[in-house]
């Protein structure tokens, strides 16, 4: 059983790429497996910060194979451009970058319906990114869509343009004509796929291959479990499914290859975007975690909505993926806080709920119930070793760990690479040999 899976925890822009970062020297292959460019992923080491969206974040560790899955909808404009970037930094980005021919892709139409929509829906706006991703699975779902093959198929993409072009504009929700020219887009389009052709190939196949020769795959999601297609706060979530059974579908992979998934969850909670968040803080201390943490979007610049941890997010996170251990990011933001707050449970018209209920409106007025935990009020940053936190920061892991009911094998003490502990005491990922480099 030679897959790993990392899964977010909470509402996403948990600290996914830092880790990937963290354990791609133990792996052979490291893939990505849903989503688009709507994703955001930082990895900072010494003086380098790189931000990476659809490039899995193992490509900053020389020798890995990186792999963009089947479950993608990838815009080949934002795909090369990221590329030239990372090449620009003196990152290889060659044949061991592969881009799977069954990702679907991303046209200006979806991206520019999917503008309209957030603009049309005024309060009611889910707060997407607008960069195509809903539209471009709505294609794939009603089975119209195109595929990174068909860059490589002048006359199929040209059918395949022209029929997208006339299905958006009848959706268009403005008057006026949109734009979109079939002719151009097919054109433009096919360029981008003479420049990708050298890393388009059968993903799944080459996995497999893999599988066969015993390589050990780390498998990266995007978002979060919160944000999950099914799972999710519905409808204020992406249009994929996020979780660790979303690396099987994304990749191609079965289930009987997957060794174990390992979570990521902020010391405290945020999400970006509309729809319920029953721990955010709407004072001065949720504005203290968003200087404090920097949360602003890695894509969008947007700053994030800021609340304590919410264990029962994490639980239903654990539940859903099978997660074998945690990653607890940015416990250094917390450092100057003489208390804090851990929601265990909700309350909902004097009934106590342990999962978060399937209706957005219940979600939106339920109260949280808090249990509070002593802040050390010392610096944690940088901590290399769990003895070297203070001691009521490492009862704050442990008291987390015994909510959650799993391990936290990894503690992040900074944005770095270097600033993080790993823990001896428990096991990283089960079946994984001890090779993590920091």
């Amino acid at each position: 059983m030679p897959v790993w899976i990392v899964v977010g925890s909470q509402w996403g822009d948990e600290g996914k790429g830092k880790v990937v970062d963290l354990l791609a020297d133990s792996f052979d292959v490291v893939a990505r497996y849903q989503g688009g460019h709507n994703a955001g992923h930082t990895v900072r080491f010494g003086d380098a910060h790189f931000a990476l969206h659809l490039v899995p974040s193992g490509i900053l560790r020389p020798g890995k194979r990186c792999i963009i899955g089947d479950g993608l909808v990838v815009d080949p404009k934002a795909l090369l451009e990221e590329i030239e970037v990372l090449r620009g930094k003196g990152v290889e980005v060659g044949e061991n970058l592969l881009l799977s021919d069954r990702a679907q892709i991303i046209f200006p139409y979806h991206r520019d319906l999917d503008a309209c929509r957030e603009l049309a829906a005024g309060d009611s706006k889910i707060g997407t990114t607008s960069r195509g991703i809903g539209p471009a699975y709505e294609s794939k779902a009603s089975r119209s869509g195109a595929r990174v093959s068909d860059l490589t198929r002048p006359e199929r993409l040209r059918l395949l343009v022209e029929r997208g072009v006339e299905e958006h504009r009848r959706k268009w929700c403005q008057t006026g004509d949109p734009g979109w020219n079939a002719a151009a887009i097919t054109e433009e389009y096919l360029a981008y796929g003479r420049l990708l052709a050298p890393h388009i190939a059968d993903t799944a196949a080459v996995l497999h291959a893999a599988l066969r020769k015993g390589d050990r795959i780390l498998a990266e999601g995007a978002q979060g479990t919160l944000l999950d297609i099914d799972q999710g706060t519905y409808p204020f979530v992406t249009s994929s499914s996020t979780v660790a059974g979303g690396a099987c579908t994304g990749l191609g992979i079965p289930p009987t290859a997957v060794a174990s998934s390992l979570g990521i969850a902020k010391a405290y909670t945020t999400r970006v975007g509309g729809g319920p968040f029953p721990t955010e803080l709407l004072d001065q201390s949720g504005e203290y975690l968003r200087k404090r943490g920097n949360e602003y979007g890695t894509n969008t610049g947007r700053p994030r909505r800021c609340g304590w941890f919410d264990a029962v997010v994490v639980r239903r996170a654990i539940e859903v993926s099978g997660l074998s251990g945690l990653a607890l990011m940015k416990l250094d933001v917390l450092d100057e806080f003489s208390e804090i707050q851990v929601c265990v449970a909700y309350e909902l018209e004097g009934r106590r709920l342990d999962a978060p209920p399937a209706d957005p409106d219940e979600l939106a007025r339920l109260r949280p119930v808090y249990e509070m935990h002593p802040g050390w009020r010392a610096s944690t940053v940088g901590a290399r070793r769990l003895e070297d936190l203070p001691d009521a920061a490492k009862n704050y892991v442990r008291a987390l760990e015994k909510l959650c009911g799993i391990p936290i094998p990894i503690i992040s003490t900074g944005p770095r690479r270097e600033e993080t502990i790993l823990r001896t005491d428990v096991v990283l990922l089960p079946g994984l040999p001890p090779q993590v480099t920091v």
